[in-house]
Order: C-alpha cells, then sequence, then structure tokens
C-alpha cells in the first residue's frame, strides 16, 4: 500500500475574515493552491494553523472544505492538540467522521506528562479511530520529547501509527529513528530549516511552513534533495533558508502570514492573542522578504 505520509505537506494556515471568523473561501482557494503545486497532503489545524483558536465545529467544517477543494489530489489530515485525554479523542473522532485521512497526534497540551501517562494519552487517540497516524515530536515547543526507544514502544501498541513528524531538529534523531523502525514508520521532517539534512538522512516526507507562501520553490527543493541533486538543491536551499528560518522564530505563525500576505497567497490577520507584526520586527522581516525576492530563482 502506497504511504500516504509522504512527500510535502503543508502544515496549512488558517485564513481569517476581518471580524476573524474563518475565512472557508480563501480557505478553498488556499487549498488549490496547494493541490497545483503537487504538494501530497496538508495538515489543518496545526501550530502553524492556529488549531489551539479553533472549534470542534470550525475544524469539522475545514476538513469538509478541504477534501471538496482537493477533490482527492490531496490527503486531508487533522492536528490533534487537547488539554485532555477525553477531548483529543473526541477531536480524533470527528475528523474519522467529517472525512479525515489522517491524524498528526499530538502530546497533551500544559501539562507535561511522565512517559506512562503520555503514552496512554498517544495510545488513546491513536486506538480511538482506525485512521493512519502521525506522532508530532516537538521537544522545543511542547516540552515532550518522544525518544526513539519511546516511539518504537508506542509503534507495539499502535498498528496504525505509521509516521513521525520530527521536530527535534536533531537530524540524528532520523538515523537512531531508522535503526528501531525502519520499514514501520515513514519519517518527516517537521522544522524547515533542516529539510535538506533530513532527506539525506532519510526523511521521506516535510510537514512545511513556508510552502503556504511559496509552495513552488518548496516542492522543487523537496524532490531535488530525494532525488540526490544535492549540489542543484543547496543552490536553492541557500537562496530559501533565510524565509525557511523565519518557520523556527517564536513568531513564526505571525511571519509566515505576512509572508503570504506580500506574495499575494494569504492575509496576515491572526485570532487574538496573537496580533499582526508591527515596528522592527515586522520591517525586519519584510526586508528579509524583499531580499529574497529579488533574487528568486527563475524570478
Amino acid at each position: 500500500m502506497t504511504s500516504i505520509w509522504r512527500g510535502v505537506i503543508p502544515a496549512i494556515t488558517t485564513p481569517f475574515s476581518e471580524d476573524f471568523s474563518v475565512d472557508y473561501k480563501t480557505f478553498a482557494e488556499h487549498c488549490e493552491q496547494m493541490a497545483r503545486a503537487y504538494c501530497t497532503g496538508i495538515v489543518i489545524g496545526g501550530s502553524l494553523g492556529e488549531g489551539g483558536s479553533l472549534t470542534l465545529d470550525e475544524k469539522a467544517r475545514l476538513i469538509g472544505t478541504a477534501n471538496e477543494a482537493a477533490g482527492g489530489r490531496l490527503n486531508v489530515f487533522l492536528g490533534v492538540a487537547a488539554l485532555t485525554t477525553a477531548e483529543a479523542v473526541e477531536t480524533a473522532m470527528m475528523a474519522a467522521t467529517k472525512g479525515a485521512q489522517g491524524l498528526m497526534v499530538l502530546p497533551p497540551y500544559v501539562y507535561v506528562g511522565d512517559w506512562r501517562e503520555t503514552k496512554a494519552h498517544v495510545d488513546a487517540v491513536c486506538q480511538a479511530t482506525g485512521l493512519s497516524c502521525m506522532l508530532y515530536n516537538n521537544p522545543i515547543a511542547y516540552k515532550t520529547d518522544f525518544v526513539p526507544e519511546q516511539v518504537a514502544e508506542l509503534l507495539e501498541s499502535n498498528p496504525n501509527l505509521h509516521a513521525i513528524k520530527e521536530s527535534s531538529a536533531d537530524v540524528r534523531r532520523i538515523a537512531a529513528l531508522r535503526s528501531l523502525a525502519e520499514g514501520r514508520l515513514d519519517i518527516l521532517v517537521g522544522v524547515d530549516d533542516v529539510i535538506v539534512e533530513g532527506v539525506a538522512a532519510g526523511a521521506v516526507g516535510w510537514i512545511a511552513g513556508l510552502v503556504n507562501a511559496f509552495p513552488k520553490e518548496s516542492v522543487a527543493l523537496f524532490n531535488q534533495a530525494v532525488q540526490g541533486g544535492y549540489e542543484e538543491a543547496f543552490r536553492l536551499y541557500k537562496w530559501f533558508l533565510p524565509l525557511l528560518r523565519m518557520d523556527t522564530a517564536p513568531k513564526f505563525v505571525h511571519l509566515i502570514k505576512l509572508v503570504q500576505q506580500e506574495v499575494l497567497l494569504g492575509n496576515e490577520r491572526l485570532r487574538p492573542p496573537r496580533m499582526a507584526l508591527v515596528g522592527v520586527e515586522r520591517e525586519a522581516a519584510l526586508e528579509t522578504l524583499r531580499a529574497a525576492l529579488r533574487s528568486r530563482p527563475g524570478g
């Protein structure tokens, strides 16, 4: 069976109208743009998608909107993040009923449990549905680190756990995961500015951020790296890196949405408490973008 966890998969942003309601029309158009660029899927309601600010009903409608817009060209995944296991299970079950093809499973927010508690949470979410699941490991943001030995343990208890989004920014993790779980686990890079290194180490997919603003370049970079054209890939990577590093900044949502707005692929509206960048922060981001646009490959 062909894996659904491969290729370039945008952690898709959520567009908002002036009243901060979800702009489903713009979202559908954005899904279409990702499909036309040959992305393979989208993750709805992740950190970049401001998932913590979305209601369960909004997530359900976003799944339906994405499936309708993509017309089978994109696998539609939902990020499952919650304060409690019960809420996470409810979210997973909703995703299954609304047509999601898979789940990105996060550890609980706020409370950082020990391994016994964390494993029980992940098991409950994975086992709530028959959907294919991807574990999200981001110890920098979420303070929970799924080390390779723990991932191998989760594989034993969850036959539908098929992938991991590895966002520790330590490419050595990829070799360690392959050693313990190769053939049972697709490894995806989860931070934009280690994508070439991650693919070289054996990653087969990319949960990407700047792809929301630069889909063509993101897919080209990934494909070049996968095909082993490292010299060609590095030329594009060198150009792209100042922008890709926005994905690892504390205000990555603000930055990526601002870039989307400037390249006419979205708007910078954020749901409070987030607010659009101003002053020095905004000008620095715009200067980085202007410099990139001046030397954009093929531009």
